[in-house]
């Protein structure tokens, strides 16, 4: 693979997904390839990348809206380039029943992204819950649940994710 070229592309609001977004294309560089994270909107020239790792936050089961609209956009751009897509949502924030329920989010978050997008592989990363990111009466329902409020990024889960992408970059050059 020439010289630039994979996009680690990013949609966020508290910005759990952008750190974790900047440390993919972290481990990317450090295996050797040519990695930049960038907001989705800001990443106007999708045809100067040969491959992309695409996440968001997810808010309702759902890829934001910013996220949703590149993938629109740049279908003709993507369809013949490796791409890796990630979701960051809240599932292990949650207690009992509620947690349990984090595999089924995957395929929800799924059946939301334009059904053309091909993709090698989806994980589903947690972030940050804090306090002052929901309003009085989200904070009172997120606790009704069983929510806890922290941060639950796992980095060794991202780093392992990310080498086998890269992995899979390097045997495609």
């Amino acid at each position: 693979m020439p010289p630039t070229d994979v996009l680690v592309g990013y949609a966020t609001v508290h910005g759990s997904t952008r750190t974790i977004a900047e440390r993919i294309a972290s481990v990317l560089s450090g295996a050797g390839l040519n990695a930049e994270a960038r907001a989705m909107p800001e990443a106007e020239d999708a045809d100067a990348y040969r491959a992309f790792v695409l996440g968001s936050a997810v808010h309702g089961q759902s890829w934001l809206p910013q996220a949703r609209e590149f993938i629109r956009e740049n279908l003709d751009v993507l369809a013949p380039r490796p791409v890796w897509i990630f979701s960051v949502g809240m599932p292990a924030a949650l207690r009992g029943p509620w947690h349990r329920m984090a595999p089924k989010e995957l395929p929800a978050i799924e059946e939301g992204l334009p059904p053309n997008l091909r993709y090698r592989g989806h994980p589903l990363f947690f972030g940050v819950v804090e306090r002052n990111q929901l309003s009085r009466a989200g904070c009172l329902m997120f606790r009704l649940v069983g929510g806890r409020f922290g941060d639950f990024r796992d980095w060794e889960a991202v780093d392992s994710w990310t080498t086998a992408v890269a992995g899979e970059l390097r045997a495609d050059q």
